[in-house]
C-alpha cells in the first residue's frame, strides 16, 4: 500500500466531483445550496490556480481517494482562507487520511501567510466535526465570507500559529 498526497491534476477534475457528490448523498446532504451543485465542482484544478490557493489529493497505489484545500474565499475577514472540500471515498474513510490531509493543509496555510482557517459543513459529517474540534477549530454563531454554499449551517474557525521568522 502506497499513500501520496500530492496538489491536485486536470484529470482528477471527474473523480473527484464524483467522491464530493457521492458523499453528499450517503449522508443526505442537500443538494442546492453546497458544493453538489457548486458550478467549480467540476473542474477543481482551474479553481485552485487561483494565487494563495491550493488542493491535495490523496492517493493509494494510483487511485484518488479524496482531496482537501485552502482557497480565499470572498469576503472573509483578513488574514482568513476557507479549508474546502474535505472530501474522501467511503472506502478510505477511518485511515487518518482526512487528518493528514488537514494537517497539510494547516502547514500550508501558515506558509502562504493565513491568520486563520475557517470551515463549513454539516451536522450529519459528526466524524469530520469531532476531528476539527479535536484540532482545534471552534465553533462560530454564522457563516463568514461569500462561499455560495448557503445550505451549510455548521461553521468552524482555527486561529493559525505563525511560524517566528
Amino acid at each position: 500500500m502506497s499513500i501520496v498526497i500530492r496538489t491536485i491534476r486536470q484529470n482528477d477534475n471527474q473523480i473527484l466531483a464524483q467522491i464530493l457528490r457521492t458523499s453528499l448523498e450517503e449522508h443526505h446532504i442537500p443538494k442546492e445550496g453546497t458544493v453538489y451543485t457548486d458550478p467549480t465542482t467540476d473542474n477543481l484544478y482551474t479553481l485552485f490556480q487561483q494565487p494563495r490557493s491550493i488542493y491535495y489529493v490523496v492517493e493509494e497505489d494510483g487511485e484518488v481517494l479524496g482531496g482537501c484545500g485552502i482557497y480565499p474565499t470572498a469576503n472573509l475577514p483578513t488574514g482568513y482562507a476557507e479549508l474546502v472540500k474535505l472530501y474522501l471515498s467511503n472506502k478510505s474513510r477511518g485511515k487518518g487520511l482526512g487528518k493528514t490531509l488537514i494537517n497539510r493543509c494547516l502547514e500550508k496555510a501558515v506558509d502562504l501567510g493565513y491568520t486563520h482557517l475557517y470551515l463549513e459543513s454539516f451536522p450529519q459529517f459528526e466524524t469530520a466535526i469531532s476531528m476539527y474540534k479535536k484540532m482545534g477549530f471552534s465553533s462560530l454563531p454564522h457563516a463568514l465570507g461569500n462561499s455560495g454554499h448557503y445550505a451549510c449551517n455548521v461553521w468552524m474557525v482555527k486561529e493559525l500559529v505563525l511560524a517566528a521568522n
